[in-house]
């Protein structure tokens, strides 16, 4: 029997709400409908995300966006088997929103709820790709304040081979372009202007490159950035896309390069790339030349499922569903988990 489940997604600062069937049977899930709402203008007149404003913003939208993606998909709420929602990693009270709205509706359908990981939806967002992977495989998971190399053999099956020790790449790109004075949210906006820019104009490390690890640092990389800021001084406005060329460069060079390192040490002949920084084109670019060479497969989540969604959320909850790693049950008190480690999942 086939199961029609909706995710929520409140852990920062982004609404979304999915519906997906879940087949009976083995096959991959089906993404019906899903519907998103940024919160990035709203908090681009404080630099960054604030916690009580996303929290009172996501009140404003779960419900909204919900009858939304019932009625693209052409479902009524009654027709939803199972309520998925993020349960954690994320802020505290955007998490407790998505959660109360989520036990909420399900107490009052009589219907199971499945908190959901986030970065394990980011893990397998790719699945709901027109090209999806299969286990096992790499996974580059890199999703905002967490960079992460994993050994995936199936859903739950999860061993870490390498993670960040300080700033993460997301991190990396975003304090980077606060240095450089680019706007909220500062990633994509370095990485559009580095397009226009010299990669090799600045000399700037590339932290814990030849480790002998697969662990990640790039708190040095800001670092080095601020003092080059720093020395450009009035420059700094001719030269900045240069600098954001440059940096974007050394944080692609050690992700795309780790990655490498990751497949030899596993033998995989295939590698997933899941988060916002997934969305990058120049690590797109490299990461596939470079396997290509090596005849690796690379996968990605389409570019609109890059960044937090309750797509994700929806197609965890399935997948562990199928996978029989969980049951969903009709226990309506719940919890959140702002610090989750995804290893810590069964």
């Amino acid at each position: 029997m086939s199961l029609l489940i909706l995710g929520i997604e409140s852990s920062c600062d982004e609404t979304g709400v999915a519906l997906v069937r879940m087949p009976d049977g083995q096959g991959v899930p089906a993404l019906l409908s899903h519907a998103l709402h940024s919160q990035i203008e709203m908090h681009q007149a404080y630099g960054g995300v604030v916690p009580e404003l996303a929290s009172r913003d996501h009140i404003r939208r779960v419900l909204p966006l919900t009858e939304k993606v019932l009625a693209d998909a052409g479902e009524k709420l009654d027709n939803v088997d199972v309520i998925a929602f993020t349960r954690g990693p994320g802020l505290a009270g955007a998490l407790l929103v998505g959660s109360g709205a989520a036990c909420a509706m399900a107490a009052a359908l009589d219907k199971p709820v499945l908190g959901v990981h986030h970065l394990e939806g980011h893990l397998l967002s790719p699945f709901l790709s027109a090209d999806p992977p299969e286990f096992p495989f790499v996974a580059l998971l890199v999703s905002g304040g967490h960079t992460q190399l994993m050994r995936v053999d199936g859903v739950g099956q999860y061993e870490i081979l390498g993670e960040t020790i300080d700033d993460a790449a997301g991190e990396a790109f975003d304090k980077s372009a606060k240095l450089m004075g680019l706007p909220y949210p500062g990633g994509p906006v370095l990485s559009r202007l580095a397009e226009a820019g010299d990669a090799e104009a600045f000399k700037l490390p590339r932290p814990l490159l030849h480790s002998g690890d697969l662990d990640f640092s790039f708190a040095g990389l800001k670092t080095a950035v601020l003092t080059q800021a720093k020395k450009l001084g009035e420059e700094l406005e001719a030269r900045k896309a240069d600098l954001a060329a440059s940096t974007q460069a050394a944080i692609v060079e050690v992700l795309v390069k780790k990655t490498l390192k990751a497949l030899d040490q596993t033998g995989m002949k295939r590698v997933v790339v899941a988060g916002g920084v997934g969305a990058n084109k120049l690590l797109r670019e490299q990461l596939n030349q470079a396997c290509a060479r090596r005849k690796i497969r690379v996968h990605y989540p389409e570019l609109h499922l890059c960044t937090d969604n309750g797509a994700m959320i929806a197609m965890a909850a399935a997948m562990r569903l199928q996978a029989g790693r969980e049951q969903a049950n009709k226990e309506y008190a719940f919890d959140v988990k702002p610090r989750w480690p995804l290893d810590a999942l069964k």
